[in-house]
């Protein structure tokens, strides 16, 4: 039994994973039937390639072989047969539960969350489909205002009514239909607290766009809604990050992802030289540390950043090269809107982004 890891190309249907997992079962009990002790061999990979003449495929670098023999794995593959079963379950009845969910239906057993985490990325890759597909979400932590009207399994959210208030990105983002929106753009940030800040500003009521933010690294639900407004509204996305590893390994996630959900997105800012530009004051400038410089020097290997968005990598070795950084919220010094009422609009207006 292999588990491989590839970029699907369609999703599959519950049938064919319930089919799936009944095969993957099945040759279990025929080899303890037989004597045998099962062997499941699941692929492990990297997420970016460092060759620049390779392809970027996230191709697997070793095989991981699970056993009944070793001690060790005993274990694992008990919570991943019980995790299994769960999921069969959800597929079976059509329903969708939370990581958390299965957590606790045998919470003595599985006696941790990143137990659970483990044992569903372990099945993705044994059933080559993604969380999703499995019927299981996360807990959503993305939040969207602005000009927005759509409904998500027969209840409508209507953000257009009130454009500077928080909705939360909608969890089954399958079950979304009636977009409607007369936003100008879609703009991306990556911390709750900017967002916060946006709206406390009125910033969508003045500008006319639809904000997201799924605060911090975006979950799948937040990436997929992104992808899904995108993909209906054909509207420019811009992305706006702290001035710091982090920010761009974000950004990088939003862009790159996965190939399902990749779309085309500008960098508004924050650029280092924005705060000579803004002239913040030298305090504002933080120095990197030593695990940013490590970030820093993985992230500028990622072949995709040299042939994807070069812009990108080399605002990442100027700040490298200087040794700083900054937050956005650090463009407050000038004034407490100056990031909604200078910084964004004077970037869009002039074209400014890469």
């Amino acid at each position: 039994m292999e588990g491989k890891h590839s970029r699907w190309s369609s999703q599959p249907w519950p049938c064919d994973l319930l089919r799936k997992i009944r095969e993957f079962t099945r040759a279990i009990v025929e080899d303890l039937s037989n004597g045998r002790s099962p062997e499941i061999l699941i692929d492990r990979f990297r997420n970016y390639c460092t060759k620049p003449d390779s392809n970027c495929s996230d191709l697997p670098i070793l095989k991981e072989t699970l056993t009944l023999r070793r001690e060790s794995h005993l274990r694992r593959l008990d919570v991943l047969l019980r995790v299994l079963v769960i999921v069969q379950q959800l597929l079976q009845e059509n329903r969708h539960g939370s990581k958390r969910d299965i957590y606790y239906m045998h919470p003595s057993v599985f006696s941790d969350q990143s137990i659970v985490d483990r044992a569903i990325n372990d099945i993705c890759i044994l059933m080559q489909c993604s969380r999703h597909n499995l019927n299981v979400v996360s807990v959503g932590k993305g939040l969207v205002l602005g000009w927005l009207r759509f409904s998500e399994a027969g209840d409508m959210f209507d953000c257009i009514n009130r454009p500077n208030t928080a909705f939360p990105v909608p969890i089954h983002v399958e079950e979304v239909k009636d977009i409607v929106s007369v936003a100008k753009y879609i703009l991306v940030v990556e911390k709750e607290s900017v967002f916060q800040r946006l709206a406390n500003d009125q910033f969508c009521n003045t500008n006319h766009c639809i904000v997201i933010t799924g605060r911090g690294y975006p979950d799948i639900s937040t990436r997929g809604f992104l992808g899904l407004l995108v993909d209906t509204l054909h509207l420019p996305t811009y992305c706006l990050v702290d001035c710091d590893p982090y920010g761009f390994d974000i950004l990088s996630t939003y862009r790159f992802g996965s190939m399902q959900m990749a779309y085309d997105a500008k960098l508004l800012g924050g650029f280092l030289l924005d705060s000579e530009k803004y002239q913040l004051p030298q305090q504002c400038l933080l120095p990197l540390t030593a695990q940013d410089k490590r970030k820093m020097e993985a992230m500028l290997r990622r072949c995709y950043l040299q042939r994807e968005v070069p812009e990108w990598r080399l605002e990442l070795q100027l700040m490298l090269e200087r040794g700083v950084k900054f937050e956005l919220e650090a463009l407050s010094v000038h004034e407490l809107n100056f990031l909604s009422a200078v910084y964004i609009p004077s970037k869009i207006q002039g074209g400014v982004y890469i």
